[in-house]
């Protein structure tokens, strides 16, 4: 299933399919986390982890519960979790395209602060750098 999110992803600008840590597939964008299968246990099997701002997440939640969803774990950054099986190819391109555009802006804004911030670290099993 993530064969399609590959696909679509990969047709965005410098969008690079490779695997995290534990050999999960994710999307990157110049090595900024895009997209990629939610690995954590308190997320269901065949669930889609995005870069998503706060406020849409909260819009998504309300607006299509039986697709979108957020567990303890994955709240407090700005990510939502989709069940692939119930997302149709328009909405997945256009969730990949708001990924995108919030990947590229961090890692713009990486690449003017390089020399004042730090590498960017895991916390709890995902890599938002």
């Amino acid at each position: 299933m993530f064969d399609i999110v590959k696909e679509l992803g990969c047709s965005f600008p410098n969008v690079e399919a490779t695997t995290r840590y534990d050999g999960s597939p994710v999307l990157k964008v110049h090595g900024v986390f895009m997209a990629g299968l939610a690995m954590h246990a308190s997320a269901e099997p065949n669930t889609l982890v995005v870069r998503t701002e706060f406020e849409e997440r909260e819009g998504l939640l309300e607006d299509a519960p039986e697709t979108y969803y957020v567990t303890d774990f994955y709240r407090r950054y700005p990510l939502v979790l989709v069940r692939l099986s119930l997302l149709k190819r328009d909405v997945l391109r256009e969730l990949l395209a708001g990924s995108w555009r919030m990947a590229a802006a961090k890692r713009q804004k990486r690449s003017h602060d390089a020399n004042e911030n730090p590498p960017a670290v895991q916390h709890g099993g995902i890599d938002l750098a």
